[in-house]
């Protein structure tokens, strides 16, 4: 069918070329406003692949609900983990009392969560440094003072039992280490030098730790009378004072 042109004769007009441009132009911005309505992105633009997708939560983050060991705890929260075993091993001894967590302990105490501690043999690798609970070796470390480096896997056992485990750097000055001689004397004390310590003493037991700077610090004492035989230990009250190795100071073998 002809269109009529409602132009006048001798008006310009049109050509074929000029006309099927026009035509294009169309087109094409009648296909840049579909996309733009559909809301879509090109293929291969990038913008969906940088993200990280919603169903996966993204490396080292822990699902909604999910425990991990940067979950802050109190001592007092600290109890018995569902997969620590409390049976208690023949020691041929009566079980010391085990006291509970303290509601007040020492400003700057670390409490990590419950793992487990089965009886294996080492190595064990631990997240702590010094080791603060976990597997241990099949055997406990007997407690008190030691002058050179005992076994990680020894010592965390003991720690089971309800010990605190005392470390210090071995460039410790001579009346520090003095003091240190006189803690190992009390029973559940275990006292060794340990190599690369963040701080010259770490005070240690089942699941907390504290960072001293030196042993005139009086929350070393309070470390020691609030988590010694604590509870939180699951096998508290079971003795340190027939382990292996032989302490150059041994600790007394009942509270």
């Amino acid at each position: 069918m002809k269109c009529r042109s409602n132009r006048r004769d001798g008006s310009p007009g049109l050509s074929g070329v000029h006309r099927t441009s026009l035509m294009a132009l169309l087109v094409l911005a009648s296909l840049m406003l579909l996309v733009a309505a559909c809301g879509g992105t090109t293929a291969g633009s990038g913008e969906e692949e940088s993200g990280t997708s919603e169903e996966e939560p993204p490396e080292n983050e822990a699902s909604p609900g999910e425990e991990t060991s940067e979950v802050a705890l109190a001592p007092a929260d600290a109890t018995v983990g569902e997969n620590e075993e409390t049976a208690m091993p023949a020691n041929y001894r009566e079980e010391d009392r085990a006291q509970s967590p303290p509601e007040n302990p020492p400003e700057g105490v670390r409490t990590y969560p419950a793992t487990t501690n089965g009886n294996y043999e080492p190595p064990i690798y631990y997240e702590q440094d010094p080791p603060t609970n976990g597997d241990h070796a099949p055997y406990w470390q007997r407690c008190g003072f030691y002058s050179t480096p005992i076994e990680n896997e020894a010592a965390v056992h003991s720690l089971d039992h309800g010990a605190v485990w005392i470390t210090y750097r071995p460039d410790l000055p001579q009346e520090e280490l003095d003091t240190l001689r006189n803690l190992a004397r009390e029973a559940y004390v275990l006292v060794s030098p340990y190599e690369g310590l963040r701080t010259p003493v770490i005070v240690t037991a089942w699941r907390n730790q504290l960072d001293l700077e030196g042993t005139n610090d009086p929350r070393l004492r309070q470390f020691v009378d609030q988590f010694r035989v604590s509870d939180t230990a699951p096998r508290s009250g079971n003795g340190c004072e027939n382990g292996r190795g032989e302490p150059e100071i041994a600790s007394a073998a009942t509270l």
